[in-house]
């Protein structure tokens, strides 16, 4: 069965944590490592981790906890730590406020892989659904922008149709691709990009788990700095995608807003 990293970045996160904490605890799945990194925080995370820690080897369910806490220089920086210290298979960001749907999530993705027509070769990618949750983890709705049956790098043409705590990226992919420290808000969206790049040179699948596989706290770095965000995944899609198709698809985006109104 298929081992699976799950990469959580914190700093002064005690207010959001415990549910993230709270979600990989209870998988019933027992291939499961939780890498916490965290940014030398000054409130109560660690003390949340520390806890989380013993409650998970209580429990003896076979996950394993491992913890490092420094200054960094934000959160992709922290994300590079994390890849540099994943094994395993697959992995999976799953950032504080951030949590998994329900007890069988993972164990429901490690199912979908074994019954892939090709288990000699493991998806490069599995992705799945999104919901939005607010900030005390209550849910608001299904993400807007829905996964496609078949995802290809080509697709986030039109927007980030995986949320990013929604792509399993197999981890040989992962640590190959480091998040490109020149972005500040969307290293994200380039990252999955280049991921699914290379996944493509090689021919190698994306796997569709048709589930939601992730919930999503609203409130983040890129609704605190939306427009900054906006113009940063904009030069992402043209350095990917080209000037004037990018362009072109975004005028597309606003004619559409528009009759939408």
């Amino acid at each position: 069965m298929i081992r699976i990293t799950y990469i959580t970045i914190t700093y002064n996160a005690a207010n959001v944590l415990q549910r993230t904490l709270d979600s990989v605890l209870k998988q019933d799945y027992p291939h499961i490592v939780h890498l916490i990194i965290d940014g030398a925080s000054t409130d109560n995370t660690l003390k949340l981790v520390d806890e989380y820690i013993a409650r998970s080897n209580a429990a003896e369910n076979g996950h394993q906890v491992q913890v490092s806490s420094e200054p960094d220089k934000g959160i992709y920086d922290a994300m590079n730590k994390g890849l540099r210290s994943a094994d395993g298979d697959y992995l999976c960001f799953l950032n504080a406020g951030d949590f998994l749907p329900s007890s069988d999530t993972a164990s429901r993705i490690a199912q979908a892989v074994a019954n892939t027509q090709e288990p000699s070769q493991l998806p490069a990618v599995l992705y799945g659904d999104t919901d939005i949750v607010d900030g005390e983890g209550h849910f608001l709705r299904h993400r807007r922008l829905a996964p496609p049956e078949r995802l290809t790098w080509k697709s986030f043409r039109q927007g980030m149709l995986v949320c990013h705590q929604a792509f399993y990226a197999r981890t040989d992919f992962a640590i190959a691709t480091p998040y490109n420290m020149q972005y500040r808000y969307s290293a994200d969206v380039d990252w999955c990009i280049r991921v699914m790049k290379a996944a493509d040179k090689e021919q190698v699948p994306l796997l569709n788990l048709h589930m939601v596989v992730a919930n999503y706290t609203e409130e983040g770095q890129t609704t605190l700095h939306h427009r900054e965000s906006l113009w940063e995944r904009y030069r992402v899609m043209e350095h990917h995608y080209g000037r004037v198709q990018t362009f072109a698809l975004h005028c597309w985006f606003a004619i559409r807003a528009l009759l939408n109104h």
